[in-house]
């Protein structure tokens, strides 16, 4: 009788074990994708994350038409002054988006999870900054109210505040 190799043994010994933690691996794995639901669903975060280049649209347009050497003084003013609420606006939501999406690459083990409250916390305070900068914008000088082409301008940063503002919305009622 010849007595197995070092590889036999080796393959012998270790095949069962090594199929025994394969199906443990793979039990685990689905596990944790059932467990492990985040905050928002892949949806939300898609809503989220398209608001930056709606944004995104809207500030290179503003920017673009206040550089037009054929509009007056007072339209070029008028948008400049709308540039710079959005730019209040961008940087009062950017530490809120932050804590809306960070959740994705974080794991959530049920709906009693302290990100669940930081989401809700953030989508709360960014509707209010929203609020509060949409009455701001909304309140323009005579001047640029009396401008079609300021007062449009206008109109549209008026829709993107309107239409992130009722993402967000959207997204707390389910909370």
């Amino acid at each position: 009788m010849t007595r197995p190799t070092g590889n036999i043994l080796r393959s012998r010994a270790f095949r069962a074990p090594a199929s025994r933690l394969a199906w443990i691996g793979a039990g685990l794995l689905f596990a944790t994708k059932v467990c492990l639901a985040g905050v928002l669903s892949p949806a939300d975060l898609k809503k989220v994350e398209d608001l930056k280049p709606m944004f995104a649209g809207l500030m290179g347009d503003l920017v673009q038409t206040s550089r037009r050497t054929d509009i007056s003084g007072t339209d070029a003013d008028c948008i400049k002054s709308t540039i710079q609420d959005l730019v209040e606006i961008s940087q009062e939501l950017s530490s809120y988006e932050y804590l809306i999406t960070i959740e994705k690459d974080l794991t959530d083990f049920g709906d009693n999870s302290p990100m669940r409250d930081v989401v809700k916390f953030a989508l709360d305070k960014s509707t209010n900054v929203l609020a509060g900068e949409r009455k701001k914008l909304a309140q323009t000088p005579d001047q640029c109210a009396r401008s079609p082409l300021a007062s449009a301008k206008t109109q549209q940063a008026l829709q993107v505040v309107d239409t992130t503002a009722g993402i967000l919305g959207s997204i707390r009622a389910r909370f």
